[in-house]
């Protein structure tokens, strides 16, 4: 089943979130330490990510084509849309709802396990990156949910989206590149999500209020600038 891996993944984020609103009544300022220890965490983890790149004006060039793209289709404003009407439908706090289900969908969509665990399920069945992954999230699930809200719960919905499509899509990728292309794609759309996951844990940490959703285009243009980038090298050379 190639949707094991992702399911598995959502059914965590929604255990992790309700477990969370039980410690709902934890003081202030430990939520507040600890969100930033997460948001510092987050952080160092987009570091680690983004240092991997192999062709750094690629990954330039995908963050500023793919942000003008996000903010022409005005991403981050149709999910923060979303969380309000879902604030509506259920009666949540104001702004609480909204801010847990940005957050935690960006956290967990954005980042090289979602889309190399999506991406092994799909061509070879094997779901051990996402089980990885689910235990990752549900964890963080608890905490988010119990500082950020009850919106965390509602990212389960576009991460199964997410990463179950990507599980579907490659299926036939191997159609179209070849492993090394593949590998290399990889690895920069790996570098370019390290930027956002950087500017997530900034959001987190409350330093500066960035539009990360803005940027997801970035992942589609880092990986179709891999195989440009090598056929203009092929065609220069």
């Amino acid at each position: 089943m190639i949707l094991l891996g992702t399911l598995v993944n959502a059914v965590a984020i929604i255990a992790g979130a309700l477990l969370g609103r039980l410690l709902s009544g934890i003081p202030d300022s430990i939520r507040r330490t600890v969100m930033q220890g997460i948001g510092l965490a987050v952080v160092l983890l987009g570091i680690k990510m983004s240092l991997g790149t192999e062709n750094f004006l690629l990954v330039i060039l995908s963050i500023v084509i793919g942000s003008i793209l996000g903010e022409l289709m005005r991403i981050e404003s149709g999910l923060n849309q979303l969380g309000q009407w879902l604030e509506r439908r259920i009666g949540g706090k104001q702004g609480g709802i909204a801010t847990g289900f940005v957050t935690a969908t960006l956290v967990y969509c954005i980042g090289a396990m979602a889309v190399l665990g999506s991406m092994d399920s799909g061509l070879r069945n094997n779901h051990e990156i996402l089980y990885t992954k689910a235990m990752l999230d549900g964890f963080s699930a608890i905490i988010f949910s119990s500082t950020l809200g009850i919106g965390v719960l509602f990212s389960a919905v576009p991460v199964f989206v997410y990463q179950g499509a990507i599980a579907l899509l490659s299926t036939q990728i191997y159609n179209f590149v070849s492993q090394e292309t593949l590998n290399a794609m990889l690895v920069e759309v790996t570098a370019v999500g390290g930027l956002m996951i950087i500017a997530i844990g900034i959001n987190i940490l409350e330093l500066k209020k960035i539009n990360v959703a803005n940027m997801l285009p970035a992942l589609v243009i880092a990986a179709i600038g891999v195989p440009v980038v090598n056929w203009l090298s092929a065609l220069i050379g």
